[in-house]
């Protein structure tokens, strides 16, 4: 998170993820799924302005991408479905405050895309909120507070732009690795329900793990992390929409060192070795008019 405090406003930057690698290892008693994920932080932001207000109410406002459109998968939740909102509320609820704010949320991460846009709002809100109320929370009760908002929401509040993420996504362990990252990334237009992506998931008594993956990164070998990307979701997506086949398909015959489908989809990833790698790929990629093109780096 990048944050800004000016006179009156405080400013947040909330960075978009990929998953690089996703194993469904089966269902849990409390309805979730146990996940093995790596995920990284990349150079792609939505940006939140919060301010006082002497009213007790959560005022949002919605601009950029996905605010319009009505019934389209990309449309942004508003009032209380909205993540930030639910994020102010579960504050107010766990501290007995009663503070208002005026937010204005401008949207960059696709919307049903995988990246975690939501999520990430929702950890920038925690964040924000506790400074701007001067709540004093610590971490610790803000990660609580992350999981019951969504399983990737603890990420977010890490300080380091890449981990591997176990349960249901709230355990944490940071990694590193001694070289940025480049990507190229489409986003369809169309979109997929993550709930409807794991209820057409089958967990397979064969897993992958992702320690090969993790090796050739703290390796600096991309080469073979190309081939170490994994998402178990795939399958479903693959099934329940076109456009992840064809993106399969058209990065299947594109120079990178490796592509996979980040999250629930249906945005779709290539590793780069470089960034004049990545603006070319995307060069080739917007000529197909298959989506949404943009190129991100992994976070320091």
């Amino acid at each position: 998170m990048l944050c800004h405090l000016g006179d009156e406003t405080l400013t947040i930057h909330a960075p978009a993820k990929l998953n690089l690698f996703l194993e469904v290892l089966g269902r849990r008693a409390d309805g979730f799924h146990e996940l093995e994920t790596l995920m990284v932080s990349v150079g792609l932001y939505d940006t939140l302005r919060l301010r006082h207000t002497t009213s007790e109410h959560i005022e949002l406002t919605n601009s950029g991408i996905g605010t319009s459109g009505a019934g389209q998968m990309s449309e942004i939740p508003e009032g209380r479905t909205n993540l930030v909102v639910r994020a102010a509320e579960l504050l107010r609820e766990a501290t007995g405050t009663s503070a208002g704010a005026r937010v204005s949320l401008h949207k960059r991460i696709p919307a049903a895309a995988g990246m975690a846009g939501g999520s990430s709002d929702a950890a920038a809100a925690l964040l924000g909120f506790n400074q701007l109320w001067r709540l004093g929370l610590a971490h610790a009760e803000l990660h609580e507070l992350a999981a019951r908002l969504g399983s990737d929401v603890p990420f977010f509040l890490s300080s380091s732009s890449a981990a591997i993420c176990r349960g249901r996504g709230e355990r944490i362990e940071p990694v590193h690795w001694p070289t940025r990252l480049y990507f190229v990334v489409v986003r369809p237009a169309t979109g997929l329900s993550t709930a409807e992506v794991f209820q057409n998931c089958r967990p397979q008594e064969e897993r992958r793990s992702v320690e090969a993956l993790a090796t050739m990164l703290a390796k600096g070998d991309l080469g073979q992390a190309g081939q170490q990307l994994h998402n178990r979701l795939l399958e479903p997506a693959l099934r329940l929409n076109e456009d992840v086949n064809r993106l399969r398909r058209t990065f299947a015959k594109l120079p990178v060192l490796g592509h996979m489908m980040s999250g629930s989809g249906t945005s779709y990833f290539g590793i780069c070795a470089h960034r004049k790698h990545a603006r070319t790929v995307a060069a080739r990629l917007h000529a197909t008019r298959i989506g949404s093109v943009f190129t991100v780096e992994s976070r320091p």
